[in-house]
């Protein structure tokens, strides 16, 4: 942060009046596109029995979205660096809006996987850009609290998303999951069009990295698909077998080929910083073992606790509540911790709710003790976020944030997907194959009281896996720390 910042520019009302106009068109299309994941997470078991849905088709439905969100990350982060954010984003309210409208005349599960994929383009336009458009429009002393207002739209959608998910699949249809977001949608481009101030382009000749994009299609394609596929295939089919390999294979050719090109789709420099490579790891890592916690606890109240939707979503409503909280003052907090030790603090947070969720439920579920777990997730999550988002984003020039933001959202959304297929595996690994598609329709503890017995074996699995990955993500955030102190000494 520089530390002498003209005292005029601290309260220039025209800087703050066009930065709170660009928050709030990011903050509510932020919430907008979040409700859909954060609603299908509880609501995928009636969408599952809407549909009939095999196991395959069910993971389709989140991971296909998350899957090609991630793909396309990147080279969206590069394509808004040459052609503007503002145009870059408005396509991609468009597009997600679209892309819901269709969804809910899907005729079948798989049909409801495509227009999955088309959202996911949409949302993979916005949040490429969000965090950018954030951080170009305040001034640095306030980043952190207009990124941590930011980000608590994402915990807003979870906290409306479960509700409203549970509530519209139980008594309105599951279609309204998604045409519920069309008018939201409309609003926001809307008010993007007008808020939004339109940003000429740099005028930098347009140079794609086509090798570099192809890489990272087939090798994030090909290692995420091996990995959705575990469920039903297992690790020995050859189809999951032969996806690693490819990823092993193209993963370092893709780093070869990106240090030679002129444009690269990721700049490998920004990895000779060491306080960004540990930040990225550790937001990788957190990615895995926070996000899919809602649709851990979901499943296992609607398939092991014969619960219904409405129900689940409000049970795990304090995870929502606790993070939107925690998000929200992450930029107050800020004045007297330094985000680098926040970072820590959340993932310590997130270990400690993870730990509680494995010690302490059982066969009989501790409706206080999966209450105190998610109150401590969600403000792992709260902290963690923004500040590591600061910390990645903050000292980056202005013309190279949408590369790093880029980077910092594909490896998120990496964990995310990994994550989702962790959970979506091993909870299901103690199950028959043949009993497995019963979890996705919460209908397993009315089919096999032996199969809802192996769910809670799966359940304690799932949940030791993902306090391991948590604490290596505590561990990278204390590296990412100690880089910066050093790198604060030397300047």
């Amino acid at each position: 942060m520089p530390p002498s910042e003209p005292a005029t520019s601290r309260d220039d009302p025209a800087v703050m009046r066009e930065a709170w106009r660009t928050l709030s068109v990011v903050g509510l299309a932020s919430m907008f596109s979040g409700l859909s994941n954060s609603a299908l997470n509880v609501a995928l078991p009636a969408v599952a029995r809407e549909y009939d849905a095999s196991a395959t088709a069910s993971s389709w439905i989140l991971l296909s979205f998350m899957l090609t969100q991630t793909l396309l990350m990147v080279s969206f982060g590069r394509l808004a660096d040459l052609f503007g954010r503002r145009s870059m984003y408005l396509t991609g309210l468009a597009v997600f809006t679209v892309g819901n409208l269709l969804a809910g005349f899907a005729p079948d599960a798989w049909w409801l996987v495509a227009c999955r994929v088309l959202q996911a383009a949409g949302a993979a336009m916005l949040l490429t850009n969000s965090a950018a458009l954030v951080t170009g429009a305040f001034p640095r002393h306030r980043l952190g609290q207009g990124m941590g207002i930011y980000l608590a739209s994402f915990s807003v959608a979870q906290l409306l998303g479960p509700t409203l998910g549970g509530f519209l699949a139980e008594h309105v249809g599951v279609q309204w999951l998604f045409w519920s977001n069309v008018p939201v949608g409309i609003g926001c481009l809307v008010w993007g069009v007008v808020a939004l101030r339109p940003v000429p382009r740099s005028g930098e000749r347009l140079s794609l990295d086509v090798p570099g994009n192809l890489l990272a299609f087939l090798g994030l394609g090909c290692g995420l698909v091996a990995l959705s596929q575990v469920t039903s295939l297992g690790w020995s089919d050859p189809l999951v077998i032969g996806g690693l390999v490819a990823f092993a294979v193209l993963l370092p050719t893709f780093i070869l080929v990106e240090r030679r090109v002129r444009d690269p789709l990721m700049d490998t420099r920004l990895f000779e910083d060491r306080s960004f490579s540990w930040g990225l790891s550790a937001s990788f890592l957190n990615a895995i073992s926070n996000f899919g916690v809602v649709l851990l606890v979901s499943l296992y109240l609607q398939a092991g606790g014969g619960e219904d939707a409405l129900s689940a979503g409000w049970s795990v409503l304090p995870l929502a509540v606790s993070a939107l909280i925690f998000s929200a003052a992450s930029g107050f907090f800020q004045r007297w911790i330094e985000a680098h030790t926040l970072t820590v603090l959340g993932n310590a947070a997130t270990a400690a709710g993870l730990a509680v969720l494995l010690l302490l439920t059982g066969a009989e579920v501790n409706d206080a003790a999966v209450m105190a777990a998610l109150i401590l997730v969600g403000a792992g999550s709260g902290l963690f976020m923004p500040s590591n988002t600061q910390v990645l984003l903050a000292t980056m020039p202005s013309e190279r944030l949408g590369i790093a933001n880029g980077m910092r959202l594909m490896l998120q959304n990496t964990g995310a997907v990994l994550g989702t297929a962790v959970i979506l595996t091993v909870l299901t690994t103690p199950l028959p194959f043949e009993l497995r598609r019963y979890v996705f329709s919460g209908t397993i503890s009315e089919v096999s009281a032996e199969g809802r017995l192996d769910l809670v074996t799966g359940y304690h699995w799932t949940a030791f896996t993902l306090l391991l990955v948590c604490l290596g993500a505590m561990a990278c955030s204390l590296g990412a720390r100690h880089a910066g102190l050093r790198a604060s000494r030397r300047g």
